[in-house]
């Protein structure tokens, strides 16, 4: 009869073990961004209620659109019957920042199968990977725990599926959630984040060019989401420009 080594079975444990806490931690340190997701679920939920949308379509849309900002702009253009083409492609130009959040993530993604990688990121939006950034810099570590990772995600994941649901099932009951000043959370929301990013006022110039740059780009072309692009090029484009050169 053939023994299991016990090297063997004792590093599978721990390997499960220290992905259990790293799935809690994850979880735990969600829980101030997601109570943060409530109310600015609730709204864009009551915003799609009131433009027509079921119960039932707001939380498939949000299910399967993880992205509050292209979401918000597809509900303002949500019409009957709906110009499909166009919501598509706002959704795509305010999404695109995404590729710039992945690209920064690729370093500390190396380790993962890149299968696992791309699955995991369909759950990724701005809190997430803030906060996973944020963690491996402050661990020191040129890898991202997934496991963490997973665990912000699916506390952000669920709570805004669920209360956007919520918020288009309420809505016929309170009416226009937004004069109880529930919109103000997205604000609240990335100023923690933007905090907890702060690096002094030297390395946050992209921030600053890149709020200037959407903020004209907004004034003078307000229809659409043309500023979220103009921002994000604007932001890249300053970083390489003002990143510190190397001594040859």
């Amino acid at each position: 009869m053939e023994a299991t080594h016990p090297t063997a079975a004792s590093a599978c444990d721990f390997e499960q073990l220290s992905t259990r806490r790293e799935l809690c931690r994850g979880l735990w340190a969600s829980v101030p961004v997601l109570l943060g997701f409530i109310p600015f679920a609730l709204v864009l939920g009551a915003q799609a209620a009131q433009k027509g949308m079921s119960a039932a379509a707001v939380p498939l849309m949000t299910g399967l659109n993880f992205g509050g900002g292209s979401e918000f702009t597809a509900i303002r253009l949500w019409s009957s019957p709906p110009h499909l083409l166009l919501i598509a492609s706002m959704s795509l130009l305010v999404n695109s920042r995404h590729l710039l959040m992945g690209a920064a993530l690729e370093p500390y993604l190396r380790h993962v199968p890149t299968g696992r990688a791309l699955a995991s990121l369909f759950f990724m939006c701005d809190e997430s990977w803030a906060m996973a950034l944020a963690d491996a810099k402050r661990r020191a570590s040129i890898e991202l725990s997934m496991a963490y990772f997973i665990g912000v995600s699916i506390g952000l994941y669920l709570t805004w599926v669920v209360f956007t649901a919520m918020g288009a099932v309420v809505s016929p009951l309170i009416g226009d959630l937004e004069r109880y000043g529930f919109d103000m959370a997205f604000i609240a929301v990335f100023v923690v984040l933007l905090r907890g990013m702060w690096r002094g006022a030297m390395a946050c110039r992209p921030w600053l060019v890149s709020l200037v740059v959407a903020a004209l780009t907004y004034r003078l072309m307000p229809e659409g989401a043309w500023y979220v692009a103009a921002g994000a090029v604007a932001g890249l484009g300053s970083a390489a420009l003002m990143a510190p050169k190397e001594e040859k």
